[in-house]
């Protein structure tokens, strides 16, 4: 994973270029910067939003969990299809103990409801207009 300023993001489809893009409900994953320092606090050392492999890392939102949940980051509305659990991997490449620590911290995964273009510092909220 590297950090980018802007992605395209398809309905239905994913993120443009990611290797989970056309999947059938693994689209997009979003985590919290806030979640994501509460897990290095816990481990003692840094956890870098790309070292998790979750693809956008919001800051000063919450990332709901329960599935149906829609959830707008700034053009893009996604639909939460359930936890992303940490990945054992995480022990390794960032220390041991990181996938517990990250347990209930590791944000979701949603499919993608309406595309356009991602960028750095977009809007975050739980969007209920369409409901």
């Amino acid at each position: 994973m590297k950090p980018v300023d802007e992605v395209v993001v398809e309905t239905g489809r994913g993120i443009v270029g990611d290797r989970y893009h056309g999947t059938r409900h693994r689209h997009v994953t979003l985590q919290s910067a806030e979640r994501l320092a509460e897990a290095a606090a816990e481990l003692g050392v840094p956890v870098l939003p790309e070292g998790t492999r979750r693809n956008v890392t919001v800051a000063g939102f919450d990332v709901p969990t329960a599935p149906g949940t829609r959830i707008r980051v700034g053009d893009v509305l996604l639909e939460v299809v359930r936890v992303a659990a940490p990945c054992r991997i995480l022990d390794d490449e960032i220390a041991p103990g990181a996938a517990a620590a990250l347990r209930r911290r590791a944000g979701s995964v949603c499919r993608v409801l309406a595309g356009g273009d991602l960028r750095v510092g977009d809007p975050v909220a739980v969007d209920v207009s369409d409901r």
